[in-house]
């Protein structure tokens, strides 16, 4: 973390040497709660509402009973003006200049966890109670920032209901999702995660599909604390750590190995606050799995292809010491086929995917995939490496300040905190503008060309596409 900056200078600086705005793909804000409770009120009654704020309470950690694991506290920024900047928009209004940010994407704050709630009724009454307030308290400030939308995805009917809802009846333009589904089975034993497209027992692509037809870009900022590893009933870093891009990473593989990608080839996916590194080892494990397990190439590996004659001479000749008075046990060994009972119709699994070469992975990159990714985050250049992508399939990382939450401290310290990455010889100042505008501009304007309309960024953007 950066300590001892003159931030205007550090921020005038750095303007200085570019000649593109910068956006904010990331942003938070924090919801006023007890607005938010009038309004679930006013949707579905006193007694929802009264639900709505014991759930609240459980959902912090205040009651031990509603989760096993160990969730955030204090999660709020710390300085007092900071705080106030995301409760308040005509304040981050004001202070966007101050920080280096022309404009900014705002994520919802308690909206987050509100999309994980078990509570069918809950879930679905407070999604269009804080649909509502984003549009009501952050519309206004539509020039320089926009909020976005929560859509709930527990099942495809609440997601197409909600997106109908937010985009077309109250004009917001960018949404939020979870990727991540904790499910039950019947048993209420076995439960499994769902990841929205592969394996996944609902039909997602109707969602997809309305996502295209609405021009929103479907933005997954899923929450993977509570499941797998991370589930330490007493530490909430512990939980925390690794858990963005654990959660980003699932609907990510499961997106591209289930076919939503090559079903939409046209749809921009967007994956939050997990950095990119984890997008790096994705793409390079796709490749590397697909070159040795494609639907071709898995039959080299077929027990049934194996030589007998030539196993025979080889253990006749090799079967030596212990091994010669077992030469029956070998040869029965290596005849074995434990693979025998394999549905062969089955065995080529990248079929669903519609992947037909390290290409169509490489054109899902680089045109369909987008990563935002923390300011004070060293490793953002990876994702801009000539040497790791030698076929120029750059990551497209983004930048996202992550201001609203607790892991800034000072909001004034992060566009300086990216910028140190060009300061330090990690960035070139192309990859900055890549990173910090031309990325987030692409993935919103091929999907809404019209997305920055009316804002401060408005001439740029025109002149961007």
């Amino acid at each position: 973390m950066t300590t001892d900056l003159d931030t205007p200078s550090a921020v005038t600086r750095m303007r200085d040497e570019i000649d593109h705005p910068v956006i904010d793909g990331d942003g938070h804000l924090v919801e006023i709660m007890p607005l938010i409770v009038e309004l679930v009120g006013d949707l579905a009654g006193r007694d929802v509402a009264a639900r709505f704020t014991k759930y609240l309470g459980t959902m912090f950690g205040e009651s031990s009973g509603y989760t096993p694991v160990r969730t955030p506290f204090w999660g709020s920024p710390g300085p007092t003006i900071d705080r106030l900047t995301t409760a308040l928009p005509a304040l981050m209004h004001e202070r966007l200049g101050e920080l280096g940010i022309d404009y900014a994407l705002l994520y919802p704050g308690v909206g987050l966890p509100v999309m994980g709630c078990p509570d069918d009724e809950l879930r679905r009454v407070a999604a269009r109670a804080l649909n509502r307030y984003y549009h009501e308290v952050f519309g206004p400030f539509h020039d320089r920032m926009t909020p976005t939308a929560i859509i709930p995805m527990f099942t495809p009917e609440e997601a197409l209901t909600e997106l109908d809802y937010a985009i077309r009846e109250l004009g917001l333009k960018a949404v939020v999702m979870t990727g991540v589904i904790p499910r039950q089975r019947a048993d209420g034993v076995n439960g499994w995660i769902d990841t929205l497209c592969h394996d996944s027992e609902l039909d997602y692509d109707p969602v997809w599909a309305r996502c295209q037809e609405l021009g929103v870009v479907p933005a997954f900022h899923g929450i993977g604390f509570g499941w797998g590893s991370r589930t330490s009933r007493t530490n909430y870093v512990y939980n925390h750590l690794g858990n963005f891009a654990a959660a980003q990473e699932a609907v990510c593989r499961s997106l591209v190995m289930g076919g939503a990608t090559t079903r939409f080839p046209d749809l921009r996916f967007a994956f939050l606050e997990g950095g990119a590194t984890w997008a790096c080892q994705l793409r390079a494990d796709l490749i590397g799995h697909w070159e040795k397990r494609n639907g071709e190439a898995i039959l080299a590996h077929d027990p049934a292809a194996i030589d007998a004659a030539l196993a025979d001479r080889l253990i006749e000749e090799y079967a030596t010491g212990t091994l010669a008075d077992r030469r029956d046990a070998i040869r029965a060994a290596i005849r074995a086929n434990p693979s025998a009972a394999v549905d062969r119709t089955t065995i080529d699994e990248f079929a669903e995917s519609g992947i037909g070469g390290p290409d169509d992975i490489s054109r899902i990159f680089r045109e369909q995939l987008f990563f935002g990714c923390e300011a004070d985050d060293p490793l953002n250049a990876v994702a801009f490496s000539d040497e790791l992508f030698p076929d120029g399939a750059q990551l497209n990382a983004f930048f996202g300040s992550d201001i609203g939450h607790w892991d800034v401290p000072d909001m004034r310290d992060v566009v300086p905190e990216a910028w140190e990455q060009v300061t330090e010889g990690h960035m070139t100042t192309t990859a900055f503008r890549r990173f910090t505008f031309d990325n987030v501009h692409r993935m919103l304007t091929d999907t809404n060309p019209g997305f920055f309309a009316g804002t401060a960024i408005e001439r740029t953007s025109n002149a961007a596409r």
